[in-house]
């Protein structure tokens, strides 16, 4: 489902789905081509009621796995849409929402599930990569849902767009630069045009701003929600040459939260493991002097990089996405104190103090 802003306050709704597959003569299923229609409407059950009399046939929601809002609705406010699916009982708390930086019909009718063979399988995983890259992330509808009615937390959603030519950047972008990028101006041209890069922040019910893929990075990482990414960093003799190492986190990652002087102090404390991938005949890797040079190297960037992260949610977005409020509870007697300081007014003034612990070691198979 497709949300779009449209004339009069009214809603664009696109629906896209999918015949009953067909299994051809070898036992196989066929790929069906999908089917995308449009109605105009003053509310989203509006829509589904149109829909239903137009298709002739009940559209039932309980495989719905995609929610897309266009960027200009997130942006005016989009919790009376929330509210009203998750009051649908066919809604499934586990359906990912995306914001889209085109319109939110676009970006469906340029979703094509290349490597599967039905619709809802290829939505149902499409966005895994999470996991292994860190470039994008699992966001529900449930967990928006839930985050709009917290007080220690905000919410947020993937970040969506369509690549394409013109909206491309320099193709000769280097190395280091590749995870700077987001959705709608990624390198990637092909014939799946709709991609995910980055995550859409909120602030209550509107969108307040975006995150770069490295920027999401930070993000999984600060909420344990990753097993491992690939990260290019600078060789520590040599600031033009870059280093591409593979970290899988060592530990969760360890938060604490003080208020003083009425101002929150956060430390937050992040050990990775990591694995040397890019390699020339030249390297010395196996040199343990050289293996702790990269090691202080990776350190200072990520902490770096992490730092820049966590004040560009506070001071930038005043949007604590990484539920640094639910941590602060504990400076408090009482959910009336707690209630009284205003966490999500007060996230703006919060102070970081960032350590990071790597211990990167030698290549793979070039040992």
């Amino acid at each position: 489902m497709a949300i779009d802003t449209s004339e009069n306050n009214n809603l664009k709704v696109t629906f896209q789905f999918t015949p009953a597959s067909s299994v051809s003569e070898t036992g196989t299923t066929e790929k069906a081509e999908s089917i995308i229609n449009t109605i105009n409407a003053s509310s989203i059950s509006s829509a589904i009621n149109l829909m239903n009399s137009y298709i002739g046939k009940e559209l039932s929601l309980s495989h719905c796995k995609l929610i897309v809002f266009s960027e200009e609705l997130a942006s005016q406010g989009i919790s009376d849409e929330i509210f009203t699916l998750m009051n649908d009982n066919q809604v499934r708390p586990s359906t990912n929402i995306v914001i889209s930086k085109c319109s939110a019909k676009s970006y469906i009718e340029n979703s094509k599930p290349l490597l599967e063979p039905l619709l809802t399988k290829y939505y149902e995983v499409y966005n895994n990569s999470s996991q292994y890259t860190g470039f994008t992330t699992d966001a529900t509808i449930g967990d928006f849902f839930n985050h709009l009615n917290c007080k220690n937390c905000e919410a947020f959603a993937i970040l969506g767009g369509i690549n394409s030519e013109q909206n491309n950047p320099d193709t000769s972008i280097n190395s280091q630069k590749d995870s700077a990028i987001k959705a709608n101006d990624s390198s990637v041209t092909g014939d799946l045009r709709s991609e995910n890069v980055g995550l859409a922040v909120f602030k209550d019910d509107k969108l307040v701003g975006e995150l770069t893929a490295i920027e999401n990075l930070c993000f999984l990482c600060t909420r344990n929600d990753i097993d491992g990414f690939l990260i290019s960093v600078p060789a520590p003799n040599d600031d033009s040459k870059y280093i591409d190492i593979y970290l899988t986190p060592a530990k969760d990652c360890r938060i604490n939260v003080d208020i003083i002087n009425g101002s929150p102090y956060i430390k937050v404390d992040y050990k990775f493991t990591g694995r040397i991938y890019s390699m020339t005949k030249t390297s010395d890797y196996l040199d343990n002097v050289n293996l702790i040079a990269i090691s202080e190297s990776c350190n200072s960037y990520l902490r770096s990089v992490f730092t820049s992260y966590l004040y560009k949610t506070s001071k930038d977005l005043n949007s604590d996405i990484n539920g640094f409020g639910e941590h602060a509870l504990n400076n408090f007697f009482t959910l009336e104190e707690s209630g009284k300081y205003n966490w999500q007014k007060n996230y703006k003034n919060s102070f970081f103090d960032v350590t990071v612990d790597t211990n990167v070691k030698s290549g793979f198979l070039l040992m």
